[in-house]
C-alpha cells in the first residue's frame, strides 16, 4: 500500500493491546485493551475508571499504537497548515523585508523560520514594554528605585516618558552647530526676564555657569547631562517664546535645541533626584509652547507624580535639620509643579493631579529677604530675577484651586448658599490684584490682570455646585469677559512677547469668548440696554457682591453704547484666535468653531444697530441738546488701601500668616 494512502486510511486493528488498564494490572487480570473501556471494566460496572496504566496514553486520548500515529499525523498536519499559513502572511506583508534578508526563496523553511524569528522579536518587546508599564506603579511606592536606568533595561524611564507625551517626533540635528554665545546670552536673559520670575525652579546662577562652562569648555568642573538639559531647554523655551510664526527662525531654532537636550533625557529624567522634577518642569514648559510636539497634561501628570513620590508635597519634619537654601528650592520645585497642575487642568477642564488636602507646603521666602547681606556681592552682574512674581503667581494658584475644587471637582450636590461662597472667592482674589507691588514689569502685571478677569468669569459661570445665575451674575461675566477679550487682542498685535503667553491662552479666549456669547444669548436686551442692575442684597455677616466693573471703551473713551461694544468684542475674538494661529494651528479650528457659534448673534447684533441708527437719524433734533453717552460703571466702594501698601492676604481654607512665617497649615 503506498505510504500516502495508510496516512489517510490507517489500519485500527491490532493484534494485542499495548499495555493494561490500571485497574486490569492491580487486579492481575487479562485486559484485552478494548475501547473506550475494556471487557473487565464493563462487566465490573466501572467503565468510567478503566485508565492506562502508562502517563503516555492517559484518559481521553487513544490507547492504540495506530491510534497513537494518527495523533502524530495529525500534529503534524496541523504544523505544516500552520507553516504555510505563516509563509502567505510574510509573502503579503513582509516582502520588503524579506527580499533584503538574502533568503533563498526556495528554502520554504528558511523564509518560514526568518518570518518566526521575527514575530519572536516582536514578541519580546511587547513583553518588555508591558514588564515596563507594570513596574511602573511601583514608583509611587518607591520612587528611588533604579531599575530604570540604562544599565538595566533599554526602556528607561526617560523613554517611557517620552514616548507616551510626545506626539510628532523631535528631528534629530546633531551636527547643527550652537548659536553663537552672545545670540545664546540674549535668549538666555529673555527667558530670565520673562519665564523664570514666574517659575524659579532653579538657581540662576548655577544655570548662568552652565552657560558659561558649555560654550568656553575651560573649566575643569564636570558638566553633567542634568546640566546639558537644563541649558538647552532654557535656550528652547527663550527662543520659542520669541517666535511669531510656526516654522521661524526661533521655533526651528527651539526645536534644535529640543533635539541636543533628548540626548541627555536618560539620565536628566532618572527618577529618584529632584533634578528630575527640575527636567520634567522645563520640558512642561516647552510643551506649552510647543503642543504639535509634547502632551503638556501627560507631562504634568509625571511631574506631579515624582514630586509625590519624592515627598516633596510635604515639608520636612520641624524636627530635621535643613539647610534653609535647600529647603527654599524644594518649596519653589514643588509650588512650581502645583501651579502648572492648577493652570493646565482648568484650561483643560480636567481634575487636578493632586488635592490640596494632601500638601503641607509653606510658601518660599521673598527674593528680597534672600539678597540681603554680603552674599549679594558675589552675585553675577545680570543679577538673580526676583522671585517675588513667581510668589505672587503661587498665591494665586491656591485661591483658583480652591474654589476649582470646591466647583468642578466636589460633589454634584449644589451648595446651599453658592452666592455667598462666589462673592466671598471674587473678593479674595480682587484684594489680591489691589496688593501687586508696584515693581512688578509691565507685561507680568498686565498678565496678572487678564488671569484675574479669566479666574472671576470662570468662578462666577454656572456650574454643578452653583447652577442658578442672576442677571447681576450675567452682567460681571459681560464687563470681564468684555475686557478680557478686548484686552487680550492688544496683547496679540503686540506680539505676545510681554509675558509668558502660550497655546493655552487661544484655549483662554475661545472660553471666554463663548461665556461672552452665553450671557448675551440669555439676556440680550437687559445687557444691551445698559440697565442698571442692583446689587443683590447678601445675608448678614455674608460677602457683599463684587461691584460691576466699568465698561471697557475704544482707546478708553465712553461713547459706545453696548451693542457697539458688543460687535467690536465679538469681531475681536477671531482676529485674535487668527493670531494664534500664526504659531499654533490648532487656534484656527477654534476660530472657524466660534465664528460658526457667534454667527447668528452677530447677525443679529449688527440689525439692532441698524434699527437703532435710524431710530436716531429719524429724531428731531433741538437747538441745544447733544446725545448723551452713557456714563460707565463705576465701583460702588473704592478702596481705602492703596495697592502700593502690603497688606494680608487670606484665602479661606488656607493660613497664609502661618505660610510665609516658613510653616504651610492647612484648614
Amino acid at each position: 500500500m503506498p505510504r500516502s494512502s495508510f496516512s489517510h486510511t490507517p489500519l485500527l486493528r491490532v493484534s494485542r493491546p499495548v499495555s493494561a488498564c490500571s485497574r486490569c494490572r492491580a487486579a492481575k487480570v487479562k485486559c484485552d485493551g478494548k475501547l473506550p473501556a475494556c471487557t473487565a471494566c464493563e462487566k465490573a460496572g466501572r467503565e468510567n475508571a478503566c485508565s492506562a496504566a502508562n502517563d503516555q496514553f492517559a484518559r481521553g486520548k487513544e490507547r492504540s499504537y495506530v491510534a497513537a500515529l494518527e495523533l502524530r499525523i495529525e500534529k503534524l498536519e496541523r504544523r505544516i497548515s500552520y507553516a504555510k499559513s505563516r509563509k502567505a502572511s510574510v509573502a503579503n506583508h513582509e516582502s520588503d523585508s524579506l527580499s533584503t534578508a538574502h533568503v533563498d526563496r526556495r528554502d520554504s523553511l528558511a523564509s518560514i523560520r526568518a518570518a518566526i524569528h521575527r514575530k519572536a522579536a516582536r514578541t519580546r518587546e511587547n513583553s518588555d514594554v508591558n514588564s515596563l508599564i507594570s513596574d511602573f506603579g511601583f514608583l509611587s511606592v518607591n520612587a528611588t528605585t533604579r531599575d530604570f536606568e540604562p544599565s538595566f533595561i533599554n526602556m528607561t524611564f526617560a523613554r517611557l516618558v517620552l514616548a507616551a507625551a510626545s506626539k510628532d517626533p523631535i528631528p534629530g540635528m546633531p551636527d547643527s552647530p550652537l548659536p553663537h554665545k552672545s545670540y545664546a546670552t540674549d535668549i538666555f536673559h529673555h527667558f530670565m526676564k520673562n519665564m523664570y520670575p514666574l517659575f524659579p525652579c532653579f538657581s540662576e546662577t548655577a544655570a548662568l555657569n552652565v552657560l558659561n562652562d558649555i560654550y568656553h569648555q575651560q573649566s575643569e568642573r564636570v558638566i553633567s547631562a542634568s546640566d546639558h538639559w537644563l541649558l538647552y531647554m532654557i535656550l528652547a523655551i527663550g527662543s520659542t517664546m520669541q517666535s511669531q510664526h510656526v516654522n521661524d527662525d526661533y521655533y526651528s531654532l527651539g526645536v534644535s535645541f529640543v533635539s541636543r537636550a533628548l540626548d541627555y533625557a536618560d539620565i536628566a529624567l532618572a527618577p529618584g533626584y529632584a533634578t528630575q522634577i527640575q527636567s520634567l518642569l522645563l520640558l512642561t514648559q516647552y510643551a506649552i509652547l510647543d503642543p504639535n510636539h509634547f502632551d503638556s497634561w501627560l507631562l504634568i501628570g509625571f511631574t506631579a507624580r515624582a514630586v509625590i513620590d519624592l515627598g516633596f508635597h510635604q515639608d520636612p519634619p520641624m524636627s530635621t535639620v535643613v539647610d534653609r537654601a535647600a529647603l527654599d528650592m524644594r518649596r519653589k520645585i514643588f509650588y512650581c509643579t502645583y501651579a502648572l497642575d492648577r493652570s493646565i487642568s482648568m484650561v483643560h477642564a480636567r481634575t487636578f493631579s493632586f488635592t490640596d488636602d494632601a500638601i503641607h507646603v509653606a510658601f518660599p521666602n521673598p527674593a528680597n529677604f534672600d539678597r540681603k547681606g554680603k552674599d549679594a556681592e558675589s552675585l553675577p552682574i545680570s543679577g538673580p530675577q526676583s522671585v517675588d512674581p513667581g510668589l505672587l503667581l503661587f498665591q494665586l494658584r491656591r485661591a483658583q484651586s480652591y474654589w476649582y475644587q470646591e466647583l468642578y471637582q466636589s460633589y454634584a450636590t449644589p451648595l446651599q448658599d453658592p452666592s455667598s461662597f462666589v462673592w466671598q472667592m471674587c473678593l479674595d482674589m480682587r484684594e489680591w490684584g489691589e496688593s501687586l507691588p508696584s515693581s512688578l514689569a509691565p507685561g507680568i502685571r498686565q498678565m496678572f490682570e487678564q488671569e484675574l478677569r479669566y479666574s472671576y468669569v470662570y468662578c462666577i459661570a454656572p456650574s454643578a455646585r452653583a447652577p442658578e445665575i442672576t442677571n447681576y451674575h450675567r452682567t460681571l461675566i459681560f464687563e470681564h469677559s468684555l475686557a478680557y477679550l478686548l484686552t487680550m487682542q492688544d496683547i496679540a498685535q503686540s506680539g505676545l512677547n510681554g509675558a509668558y503667553y502660550t497655546y493655552h491662552d487661544a484655549l483662554k479666549v475661545y472660553f471666554m469668548a463663548n461665556q461672552f456669547l452665553a450671557v448675551l444669548r440669555d439676556s440680550e436686551d437687559m445687557l444691551l440696554s445698559g440697565a442698571h442692575i442692583p446689587k443683590p442684597m447678601s445675608r448678614p455677616g455674608a460677602p457683599q457682591a463684587p461691584p460691576i466693573p466699568p465698561p471697557s471703551f475704544r482707546n478708553g473713551r465712553p461713547g459706545e453704547d453696548n451693542i457697539s461694544r458688543s460687535i467690536r468684542c465679538l469681531e475681536s475674538v477671531p482676529q485674535t484666535l487668527d493670531v494664534y494661529g500664526r504659531r499654533w494651528e490648532d487656534s484656527i479650528m477654534l476660530k472657524q468653531s466660534f465664528e460658526q457659534l457667534s454667527a447668528d448673534t452677530m447677525e443679529r447684533l449688527k440689525e439692532r444697530r441698524k434699527i437703532q441708527s435710524m431710530k436716531v437719524e429719524q429724531q428731531p433734533a433741538y437747538p441745544g441738546s447733544s446725545p448723551v453717552a452713557p456714563s460707565p460703571r463705576v465701583p460702588a466702594t473704592a478702596t481705602s488701601r492703596s495697592p502700593q501698601q502690603p497688606r494680608e492676604i487670606r484665602w479661606v481654607g488656607v493660613d497664609v500668616s502661618q505660610m510665609m512665617q516658613g510653616r504651610g497649615h492647612l484648614q
